[in-house]
């Protein structure tokens, strides 16, 4: 179940600027909200959670919510989160969580991002492909607002 392809979406994008740019685009709540176009009620500290709104035209509507789980300076942040912020509206609040990992490297003329967000073979089969198929979308587009906010 683990190794099934419906399990993970996983983006990589080469940031032309420094590992510590990048990490502070991650990790500082505002900073995040930026690029991520949410707005967050609180910064993100290891085991805590954070909440906020987004501010993505159209879905201002939606909450966005998440579980800090590793802070690791400059190399690896991750946090858990329900991957669609429609089905908590809809009351699909109690299903699975994924798993979101951003993982630096320090390469040539920058910074390798490696976007990894797992866990959905365990959400229920009827929200399962949606999920996938929508933050699939969005984790395309996520990588290239980050690469955006931080070389600029």
């Amino acid at each position: 179940m683990m190794n099934s392809t419906t399990d993970r979406i996983e983006k990589s994008i080469h940031i032309r600027a420094p590992r510590s740019r990048v990490w502070r685009a991650l990790t500082d709540a505002e900073q995040f909200g930026a690029w991520f176009l949410v707005e967050l009620d609180g910064p993100f500290a290891l085991g805590e959670r954070v909440t906020g709104r987004l501010t993505h035209p159209d879905c201002e509507h939606l909450a966005f919510e998440a579980q800090v789980e590793r802070m690791e300076p400059e190399h690896a942040f991750s946090f858990r989160w329900h991957p669609d912020a429609a089905a908590i509206e809809e009351g699909f609040g109690a299903q699975s969580t994924t798993l979101v990992e951003f993982n630096l490297e320090e390469v040539e003329g920058g910074t390798q991002l490696t976007v990894v967000e797992s866990g959905f073979d365990k959400l229920p089969p009827e929200r399962r492909s949606v999920a996938l198929r929508m933050n699939t979308r969005g984790w395309d587009e996520q990588v290239k607002n980050i690469a955006a906010y931080v070389e600029r």
